[in-house]
């Protein structure tokens, strides 16, 4: 019965905030300049470059798989490596939705420095494979079906748009509410405490690399930390498996090496899993 009832509040609480928060960002997709934004990745100064990309990856609510093709528009329109790399990293990590319900439900400090770390290493990390010399791992690839989308503001676009984001991302949420749960009302406090709590900085690791073949959502890790993180686990191990999971996924790696050869493919799965590793042990600091 508490389980029920848990399961109950959370899905509610996150269909709410979920709603809410969707459509009112739908209805400001139309005053975003993208044209602009898509000019300013091409300049040839590169912190210009990398402001535009990691904006252009904020306002994109992409998840990992649906990246790809923006990915690819970048590479034909030879855009410079290390910016199209720091737009792979930082689109399905930083989703605005799951941003603000992150701050409403594990607090706005979590989501705050969630977004700076996650930000900063995707900037890092594409400089770094590009002054290693990896995009000569770059497949020469045609994508076809990709147009780019003039939106023009409407409450009717918003509302169509805030459906169709529902369908795709809420079931997500349920799936996570229903384990959240589970894990609230048969995990015991104490066992959460004593193996996964301060003292288990190994977990960390573990948890970056279980997360990408799990393919759990951003949408879905969210109402699990927040039970793990009631129940006395650390904060560290819950966002390495949230950064992996989002920004390395098992469908999108093999979408990747449809366009990148395998060295490439390797070093950004590597590449994902550090950032999660080390974003895990940053959130033990804070």
């Amino acid at each position: 019965m508490e389980t029920i009832k848990s399961f109950l509040f959370i899905a509610l609480e996150l269909t709410v905030l979920f709603f809410v928060i969707t459509f009112l960002l739908s209805a400001l997709q139309a005053y975003i300049p993208y044209k602009k934004i898509e000019h300013y990745l091409g300049k040839k100064n590169k912190w210009i470059g990398v402001l535009a990309a990691l904006l252009f990856a904020f306002i994109t609510p992409f998840c990992s798989c649906s990246t790809i093709p923006i990915v690819v528009n970048m590479l034909r329109k030879n855009m410079p490596f290390s910016i199209v790399m720091i737009f792979l990293f930082a689109s399905p990590v930083l989703d605005p939705t799951i941003l603000t319900l992150m701050g409403v439900i594990l607090g706005w400090k979590v989501a705050i420095i969630y977004t700076l770390i996650t930000s900063i290493f995707s900037v890092l990390i594409g400089f770094m494979l590009s002054k290693l010399g990896f995009d000569r791992y770059v497949k020469n690839v045609m994508m076809t079906g990709y147009e780019e989308e003039t939106k023009t503001f409407n409450w009717k676009g918003a509302w169509k748009e805030t459906m169709a984001l529902m369908r795709s991302v809420y079931p997500y949420l349920i799936i996570g509410a229903a384990i959240g749960a589970v894990i609230h009302g048969l995990v015991p406090t104490a066992w959460v405490s004593e193996w996964l709590g301060e003292e288990a900085w190994w977990i960390v690791p573990i948890a970056a690399v279980i997360g990408i073949p799990l393919y759990i959502r951003l949408s879905s890790m969210i109402p699990i930390s927040q039970v793990f993180i009631m129940k006395g686990m650390a904060l560290g191990p819950v966002m390495a498996m949230m950064i992996s999971s989002a920004g390395a996924s098992l469908p999108e790696v093999i979408l990747l090496k449809s366009i990148f050869q395998k060295q490439l493919v390797i070093a950004f799965v590597f590449s994902v899993i550090t950032m999660a590793t080390l974003s895990g042990f940053i959130f033990y600091l804070v």
